[in-house]
């Protein structure tokens, strides 16, 4: 069984490798990916899977905000295609929730496949647009989960980023504008 750590500065390229081997360059294009753009992941819930000391997985969250209420967004969460399939994602899902309750975070939200992620305890958010995202999305693979009981059911409005740390540029770009 994979062994369970906070991300490091040092994993950051085989994290981002990771993702980019299960998601493709066309991620940059969804809507969930532009909320994470020039916006840091939560530190403290980033964390990693390892089977010896090789990483096989990764799962990081994004502060964002529900109409004026803050929140996380989780995501991405990807294991390398050897070891999919094996429990790694869901303790992944698993530990970084509860890092999250700890901290005192009230809900977090995603973008993916009820089935997959109602392991973890995500619900379809009824009802369904009471909870919106800017741009292109299926509003009935937007799920959420409460942290604290109740949180979730008060919050309404788009889901937006919740600051913004670092210049914005598409990949490839050689200069970023400042969003916002």
């Amino acid at each position: 069984m994979a062994t369970i750590r906070l991300e490091s500065a040092q994993d950051a390229a085989a994290c981002d490798a990771i993702v980019a081997a299960a998601f493709g360059p066309g991620r940059y294009a969804k809507t969930a990916y532009r909320l994470r753009e020039g916006v840091k992941p939560v530190a403290a819930l980033s964390f990693v899977a390892l089977e010896d000391a090789r990483i096989v997985g990764t799962v990081r969250y994004w502060p964002v905000m529900i109409g004026g209420q803050a929140a996380l967004m989780l995501g991405p969460i990807a294991i390398v295609a050897d070891r999919q399939g094996q429990g790694i994602a869901l303790a992944l899902m698993n530990t970084s929730l509860a890092a999250a309750r700890e901290a005192g975070h009230r809900a977090v939200v995603l973008v993916g496949d009820e089935p997959y992620y109602g392991r973890a305890g995500f619900k379809r958010i009824q009802p369904t647009g009471r909870i919106t995202m800017p741009g292109p999305v299926d509003l009935s693979r937007v799920l959420g989960l409460a942290l604290v009981e109740g949180a979730l059911d008060q919050m309404a409005g788009e889901i937006r980023k919740a600051r913004l740390d670092e210049r914005v540029a598409a990949p490839g770009c050689a200069l970023g504008l400042r969003a916002g």
